[in-house]
C-alpha cells in the first residue's frame, strides 16, 4: 500500500513538472509567432488532463492571433469559467467578441436576481465551498472563545462576531447552493460553423428563425435524438440547432 501512494506521488509530481515543460515550451512558440504549433503544444496539454485558466487564455489567444474568431471566443470563455474575475481574459474577450458577426443585446434580468446570480457568478464553486468551510470555521473559534471567556465584555463582542460569521456562512451557503444550480441548469456553447440557420423544429425543413455565425454564444436548453439543440440567445430568441454547428462549454 505505501509503495503504490508513493508510485501515485512520483507519478503527480513528474506529470506536473512535465506539464510546466510542455507550458513554458508553448509559450515560447506563441512569443515567437508559431501560432500554429503553439496551439498544438497548449492542446497536448490539455489532452493529459492539466487543464488550467492559464492554458485556455494562451490558446484563445493563438486563435485570436489567427483570426480565429470561434475557437478564440471558446477558449476565453474556458478561460473564463475558471478564473471568473481575471480582467486580462475579460479584456481580452471582449476584443475577441467586436469580431463577430452577430451583435446580441442581452435582455437585463430582475434587479435582485440579477445581484444573486451575480454574487453566485463572483467565484467558481470550489472557492464558494472553501469560503463556507472558513466561515464555519471561523463561528467556531468565536462560539469556543465566548463559552470560555470570563468577561462580559468579551463574551459580548464574541457573540456579536460569532453572530455576524454565522450569518455570513449562511450567505455563503446559500451562494454556493444557487452557483451550483447555475451550473447544473445554464449550459452554454459557441457556435463554431461560418454560418448556421436556426430552425423552427429539430429538422432540416423546418422554417428558419434566424440565423447565426461563428463566435455567437448560445445557451442549450435541450436536446432531441442527439443530433438537435433547442437554444437560447441573450436576447431571449429560441429556435433549433444542429449539435455540429457548435462545441458546448
Amino acid at each position: 500500500m505505501r509503495t503504490l501512494v508513493l508510485l501515485f506521488l512520483v507519478s503527480f509530481f513528474l506529470g506536473r513538472a512535465q506539464g510546466e515543460l510542455d507550458f513554458e515550451k508553448a509559450n515560447s512558440l506563441y512569443n515567437e509567432g508559431g501560432y500554429a504549433a503553439a496551439i498544438q503544444a497548449y492542446e497536448n496539454i490539455l489532452n493529459n488532463g492539466l487543464h488550467s485558466a492559464e492554458v485556455y487564455y494562451n490558446l484563445a489567444n493563438c486563435y485570436y492571433k489567427q483570426n480565429n474568431v470561434g475557437h478564440s471566443i471558446y477558449y476565453y470563455e474556458k478561460a473564463l469559467v475558471l478564473a471568473p474575475k481575471d480582467n486580462s481574459i475579460l479584456n481580452n474577450l471582449a476584443f475577441a467578441q467586436k469580431m463577430t458577426v452577430d451583435k446580441i443585446e442581452p435582455i437585463p434580468e430582475a434587479g435582485f436576481l440579477s445581484f444573486i446570480n451575480a454574487a453566485a457568478k463572483l467565484f467558481v464553486l470550489d472557492a464558494w465551498a472553501g469560503i463556507c468551510v472558513c466561515l464555519m470555521l471561523i463561528f467556531v473559534g468565536f462560539f469556543t472563545a465566548y463559552y470560555l471567556s470570563y468577561s462580559t465584555r468579551k463574551k459580548r463582542l464574541n457573540f456579536v462576531f460569532g453572530s455576524l460569521s454565522l450569518l455570513g456562512f449562511v450567505v455563503a451557503l446559500s451562494l454556493t447552493f444557487h452557483k451550483e444550480h447555475l451550473s447544473n441548469t445554464e449550459k452554454y456553447a459557441v457556435v463554431f460553423s461560418q454560418e448556421i440557420d436556426v430552425k423552427l423544429e429539430p429538422n432540416l425543413k423546418s422554417e428558419s428563425v434566424f440565423r447565426l455565425h461563428e463566435g455567437a454564444k448560445i445557451r442549450l436548453l435541450e436536446s432531441f435524438q442527439e443530433t438537435w439543440s433547442k437554444i437560447k440567445l441573450s436576447d431571449g430568441k429560441t429556435g433549433w440547432i444542429s449539435n455540429s454547428a457548435f462545441r458546448a462549454l
